[in-house]
């Protein structure tokens, strides 16, 4: 019998969180010497968006810093973070998500992704008010000036987690998905009920123990994953992640449908795509 999360505090009667949104691009320069948190805050406000979502890919850090899922020692949590991995040398992000929204009355993010130097690659959670932008780059991503997510306390998880705020008038959804909720049904749920049918899907989050279309498997109970190219096509999901576990260890694949319970947390926007009939 697979052993799965058990969170500590109650279980909260709505299982997905959701505010419309109306998603404008964001597009800029990272300058290098700045925090990867500050450059993107600029970024950010220079578009007058409080949330949304960025690709970092292509950005250098040096130094990097970023943490791996781990297992709780507390006995609050039902996972935690590994300490800090603080390699030496430049490290650049071949493949990441970062949703950006508020913490503490300040614009924040929060980034899952892989990055790599001349010898070694790693995927985790990026530290981006201690990793420092290497060189000038440029990065593109969706924005909503009205709609955000926000670090709030969580009473099911005993997390503070990015929750979706505000909601204006649009078609884009800025969603937080509960633990144990299928990830590709609730996806499918979710964008019906909103009448979205075809979509690119932008996520980072976990998932207890992981299954894949293509056979394979994460066994841990305890891991962090960004969608890549994740699309809703005539509602059908189909989901494409990179994941990592508390060993380090990196997998992708597509998710099968109804095995893939949220671990803490999924942070999503849906971005409808227009079709021609």
């Amino acid at each position: 019998m697979t052993a799965r999360m058990n969170h500590p505090g109650p279980r909260a009667a709505q299982r997905a969180q959701v505010c419309a949104a109306q998603l404008k691009p964001v597009c800029g320069t990272l300058p290098a010497g700045q925090t990867v948190m500050q450059a993107v805050a600029a970024l950010f406000a220079s578009h007058d968006c409080k949330g949304g979502t960025l690709c970092l890919d292509g950005v250098t850090c040096e130094p990097m810093r970023f943490v791996l899922p781990a297992l709780s020692k507390d006995g609050q949590h039902a996972a935690w973070y590994s300490d800090t991995h603080a390699p030496e040398g430049a490290w650049t992000i071949r493949n990441s998500t970062a949703s950006v929204g508020i913490r503490d009355g300040a614009t924040f993010l929060h980034c899952h992704g892989i990055w790599s130097s001349d010898s070694q690659t790693w995927m985790g959670h990026l530290l981006p008010m201690e990793a420092i932008i290497a060189a000038d780059v440029e990065v593109t991503g969706l924005g909503s000036a009205g709609t955000w997510f926000e670090a709030l306390p969580d009473h099911e998880t005993a997390f503070t987690l990015f929750t979706p705020q505000g909601g204006e008038t649009g078609a884009g959804l800025f969603v937080r998905i509960l633990p144990g909720e299928d990830v590709v049904t609730a996806i499918e749920q979710i964008a019906a009920s909103h009448g979205i049918c075809d979509a690119r899907l932008h996520a980072v989050g976990s998932i207890d123990h992981v299954r894949f279309a293509e056979g394979h498997s994460m066994d841990c109970l305890a891991t962090e994953l960004r969608f890549d190219d994740a699309r809703l096509v005539d509602g059908r999901a189909r989901i494409r992640i990179d994941v990592v576990d508390i060993d380090g260890s990196i997998a992708t694949g597509t998710l099968t449908r109804g095995d893939n319970p949220v671990g803490v947390t999924l942070e999503l926007i849906i971005e409808p795509e227009e079709t021609t009939p």
